[in-house]
């Protein structure tokens, strides 16, 4: 399969919440470049966040192209309708070029028995010992296992063909990217499993450019990673086999690579994957997600004043509301309230202490990942308040941009994709 509507080998998906913030982020990988490497920037909105907000994936659409214009960015950048589904898909094919399918929830559900005997008799490739290159031990797959895995995968990746196909039938072949993602589920995808899940995408003639397995360990949002880091060093490197190995005999593009969602402020394993990506010269698409939004706050608190005081009453109403705005994130966040502090007490905080609290600096004793994890999911306080963010977001953009380049550049770009150390101050 080939594309003409290729994703670059190194990318990161930008959350931008209230689409104030894409020449700040644009500038992030702009700095990359200057550094040695491209990296494209790629756009993400889902339609839970569209619909918590209140915009369309128009508004994403225009504040990218609007930044491009602006920084006389010429090289490749997407939009992503981040975790769409069938019922989700049409509002983002106006605007969009990147779609995230998310079949998660079709996991497990069992496939009709007639395809698992079909796809078993199309991979006898699949059955007995696999010599897999990067891998040193060959692996042995029995075919009852193969059918396991084949039952537990297979409606997904049928549903991601239907979703697909959606999309090519609006958009045409070659003219959109296309990732598949399976993270938000219960357990992770085993290496052998990714290479059952590509050889099924291949059969349905899914040009997958990136696809996003769940690792072991815990991602929640806008925190460090939660497991066993050797454990997803190993898990990584293994992906990594499985998709080479999936590229060379099922004929998907050559630019296929792994995409680490709920990615941003992995700090413990930015090494492991940066060692990877070079060892292998495999590519990575990194999500960060909300961050930028996090950093909007930093930034009004930073500023002081009327940023200061908006900063404070953001979370008043996210810590009186917090069961109704933890719950559609209730498997990627892990709040302990006990260390979320009083509204009262936060109304008496500096400037340094709410930024010192708020950002994600785990060498500080003032960092508090409660709160932090609280505000991550509060953007829906914000989205309420209308103009009135809006207008304190415009009127401190010089400092808040500042916050926004210098999270995405120094703790993000520079440790996965250049191996700098990950700079916390």
């Amino acid at each position: 399969m080939s594309s003409r509507f290729a994703l670059p080998k190194y990318s990161i998906g930008v959350g931008d919440r209230f689409a104030h913030q894409a020449k700040a982020q644009l500038q992030a990988c702009i700095q990359a470049a200057h550094a040695g490497v491209d990296i494209s920037p790629v756009w993400n909105k889902s339609n839970r966040e569209h619909t918590i907000i209140g915009s369309e994936p128009s508004s994403t659409r225009a504040a990218a192209d609007a930044a491009v214009k602006a920084l006389g960015w010429k090289k490749p950048y997407f939009c992503d309708a981040d975790h769409i589904g069938l019922a989700t898909v049409d509002r983002f094919l106006p605007s969009c070029d990147f779609y995230t399918i998310d079949v998660a929830d079709f996991i497990g559900k069992p496939a009709d028995p007639s395809s698992i005997d079909a796809f078993i008799h199309r991979h006898p490739e699949l059955q007995g010992t696999l010599a897999i290159e990067n891998i040193a031990e060959p692996i042995l797959l029995s075919q009852d296992h193969l059918r396991q895995i084949a039952n537990a995968f297979l409606a997904a990746v049928q549903q991601a063909a239907a979703i697909y196909r959606k999309i090519e039938s609006a958009k045409g072949r070659g003219n959109f990217i296309t990732e598949v993602s399976m993270d938000e589920t219960e357990s992770p995808q085993t290496p052998l499993e990714l290479l059952v899940i590509l050889a099924a995408a291949a059969d349905e003639g899914i040009p997958l450019d990136t696809v996003a397995p769940k690792f072991s360990g815990r991602f929640n949002k806008g925190v460090d990673y939660v497991g066993d880091i050797a454990q997803f060093e190993k898990e990584f490197a293994l992906d990594v086999a499985a998709i080479a190995h999936a590229i060379k005999h099922y004929g998907l593009p050559q630019n296929l690579k792994l995409s680490i969602h709920s990615g941003s402020d992995k700090f413990s394993i930015y090494k492991s994957i940066h060692n990877a990506i070079r060892k292998y010269g495999a590519g990575v698409h990194l999500k960060t997600a909300g961050t930028t939004w996090l950093e909007e706050l930093a930034g009004l608190a930073e500023a002081g004043g009327d940023g200061l005081t908006m900063a404070k009453e953001i979370y008043a109403q996210a810590y009186e509301h917090r069961d109704e705005l933890c719950a559609p994130y209730a498997t990627v966040i892990d709040i302990d309230p006990a260390h979320l502090p009083s509204p009262q007490d936060v109304a008496d905080w500096s400037s340094d202490q709410y930024t010192s609290a708020l950002r994600h600096n785990p060498h500080s004793a003032a960092y508090n990942r409660s709160f932090r994890q609280l505000l991550h999911v509060g953007f829906k306080i914000a989205a309420k308040m209308g103009r009135r963010y809006l207008d304190l977001l415009e009127a401190n953009e010089a400092i808040i941009a500042r916050n926004v380049t210098e999270n995405l550049y120094a703790r993000h770009i520079a440790p996965v994709f250049l191996g700098a150390s990950q700079q916390t101050t």
